[in-house]
């Protein structure tokens, strides 16, 4: 048989069921907007100026879609410009936390800079936080086939050692079989990501993993976000401005005047 030319040669599609999705935009309550904007309020009450802070966006793990809170841990570096995370930290965090609430992303703040945009820190910061939380929101997005080339069946009980040789993968049955489909199931994790500022504005991302079970293959990507915020009915009270004014106090140190090491890894 000729061939005219190379486009009809094409591989067979390969099998795929949809069993799932990630989300495709931001829910966030009211609540955790109004949290993240006053705890860029109480910083410049607090230390008389404006610096940059990161926090975790949570969720209660039966709906981690929706962030429904912020948590503020113990900052690792407060600058006006700069702010950075470990993955300790992040761990350190989420075992404070009761065992219904998980961390679905990280938000921060740009304080009064004018860069209402994420930098090249943050997109550091952001697969930081993706390796951490990708377990806790991960679900089963497809069912896919596996292409391979040379695939021997043999039945149990009934191939010798010499059987083995042949082919690049061996699938053994407790019965004849003439033909099989591998299929792997392929998981999918998302992160969020938000910055704010000062005057008001914010930008979000989302952040997504895809691993294969059984080839391993492993894509990461993102994604600018729309944001819907939620009436959760929850408000704040002057009791809950004051415990994290204190928790400010506690959790963010401002570095005024930074080491010779630290402008290096500005």
């Amino acid at each position: 048989m000729r061939f005219k030319n190379l486009s009809q040669l094409k591989r067979p599609e390969l099998l795929t069921i949809t069993l799932g999705s990630l989300p495709q935009h931001i829910l966030m309550a009211e609540y955790a907007r109004d949290k993240a904007f006053k705890i860029s309020e109480l910083v410049r009450m607090i230390f008389e100026e404006s610096f940059e802070w990161y926090g975790f966006t949570l969720a209660n793990q039966d709906h981690p879609e929706l962030i429904v809170d912020i948590g503020l841990p113990k900052n690792d570096m407060n600058l006006q410009d700069y702010t950075t995370l470990g993955s300790e930290g992040i761990a350190a965090y989420q075992e404070s936390l009761a065992e219904d609430v998980i961390i679905n992303g990280w938000i921060h703040s740009h304080g009064a800079l004018n860069y209402k945009h994420f930098s090249h820190t943050d997109e550091k910061n952001h697969l930081t936080v993706l390796d951490f939380v990708a377990a806790r929101t991960r679900r089963p997005l497809t069912k896919k086939e596996i292409a391979i080339q040379d695939l021997v069946l043999l039945e149990k009980d009934r191939f010798v050692e010499k059987d083995m040789e042949k082919g690049s993968v061996s699938l053994i049955t407790d019965g004849p079989i003439t033909e099989a489909k591998i299929m792997e199931t392929v998981y999918g994790s998302f992160c969020y990501s938000i910055v704010i500022g000062d005057e008001g504005w914010h930008e979000q991302e989302i952040h997504y993993k895809e691993r294969g079970i059984l080839s391993g293959h492993t894509t990461v990507g993102s994604k600018a976000a729309d944001i819907e915020f939620v009436d959760t009915d929850r408000s704040f009270s002057r009791n809950d401005i004051s415990a994290l004014s204190e928790d400010i106090k506690e959790k963010i140190k401002p570095h005024t005047d930074p080491s010779p090491e630290v402008v290096e890894r500005m």
